[in-house]
């Protein structure tokens, strides 16, 4: 622009100098403006990109804070089994309840005053299916001077030899449940094995036997009727046996007697 200017136009070429100057400051000011324009723009996204950052980090955080740890096979078979434990021992404690205004309960109590009267108590006897025999073997035993003691194993291979030699004694009161009829011979040899060699409940054809047996009389003393005694013709220290027809839910059970003791344990004179 300057050299378009006539040298000899020194008042042009003046204001020419100063309107390139003037454009030169503009353009250097816009610039400047511009720059920071930029470096403005810059840190925001700088800004939002650190804000973002930290962003996803603590939404990652709480996400860690709340995600719930992961539990393992075994540790959810130990919160089963633990569920199912709580929910037998609720199923227990409702029994037990019911029990106290239960037919079981009541039994008991009858049979309690029944035995306190002659001041005898229940000894218990496992429900296994020798129960009977069980009680009996126990009675024996409390006899410190009796020498008729025997195993369970022995009153059954004794009752069973008795109901085999006399036959005719048990045969008619055994028949068989399907036709009414009663037992034929080889249906009574089975029915005397049975006794014999497995855990066949015992009642009161074997009571009878065990009387004849033993040569000893035998009480049975029942919560709602009156006590049963077989073999009375036997002079001997009776046998005493309670039967209960409500014991452990499994229904008729035999348990054993013995002396009444006080509430310290100590048995009463």
């Amino acid at each position: 622009m300057k050299n378009s200017v006539p040298k000899n136009d020194k008042k042009r070429r003046k204001q020419l100098t100063e309107e390139i100057a003037k454009l030169e400051s503009d353009l250097s000011q816009k610039h400047e403006e511009e720059l920071k324009q930029l470096k403005s723009n810059a840190e925001t996204k700088v800004e939002e990109v650190v804000n973002g950052v930290e962003t996803i980090k603590l939404e990652g955080g709480e996400q860690e804070e709340t995600k719930q740890p992961r539990v393992t096979k075994a540790q959810k078979r130990r919160d089963k089994k633990a569920a199912q434990e709580k929910e037998r021992e609720s199923r227990i404690a409702e029994a037990e309840v019911q029990n106290l205004q239960g037919v079981r309960h009541q039994e008991g109590l009858k049979l309690a005053q029944k035995l306190a009267q002659q001041q005898l108590q229940i000894k218990e006897i496992s429900s296994d299916g020798h129960c009977m025999y069980r009680a009996i073997e126990d009675q024996l035993a409390q006899r410190l001077k009796s020498a008729l003691k025997m195993s369970v194993k022995e009153l059954r291979s004794r009752t069973a030899e008795h109901m085999r030699n006399h036959a005719d004694d048990f045969l008619p009161f055994l028949t068989n449940p399907n036709t009414g009829d009663m037992f034929t011979t080889d249906e009574f040899e089975k029915y005397c094995s049975d006794v014999e060699h497995t855990a066949a409940w015992g009642g009161q054809l074997e009571l009878r036997a065990l009387t004849q047996v033993l040569n000893l009389p035998i009480e049975v003393i029942q919560a709602d009727s009156p006590s049963i005694r077989i073999g009375e013709e036997y002079d001997g220290e009776v046998i005493t046996l309670v039967y209960m027809r409500h014991a452990y839910g499994l229904g008729e059970h035999y348990n054993s007697v013995e002396r009444l003791k006080d509430s310290t344990g100590a048995e009463d004179n």
